[in-house]
């Protein structure tokens, strides 16, 4: 399933990283992908429609524009679909 919780400040005004199942942006590259979980210093993220997953800092991931983020829901459903 891929959703998206965006990054909020914690009490004391640090940016917490987005949960498990997450849909993020990779500031650096600009790939979307979904948050598996966070590993040390990083969160590991995955392709909306699946592949090798890749290390981010998580400074650098930002949630997606509605544009963005239907454009990965559909091609997660095209893919279910073998489009």
């Amino acid at each position: 399933m891929v959703t998206m919780t965006s990054r909020t400040p914690d009490a004391d005004g640090h940016t917490v990283s987005p949960d498990a199942g997450a849909l993020v942006v990779d500031r650096r590259s600009g790939k979307m992908g979904v948050v598996m979980r966070h590993v040390g210093p990083y969160v590991q993220l995955r392709p909306p429609r699946g592949g090798r997953e890749w290390d981010v800092p998580p400074k650098d991931v930002r949630p997606p524009t509605p544009a963005e983020e239907l454009s990965a829901k559909v091609a997660v459903a095209n893919r279910r679909w073998g489009r």
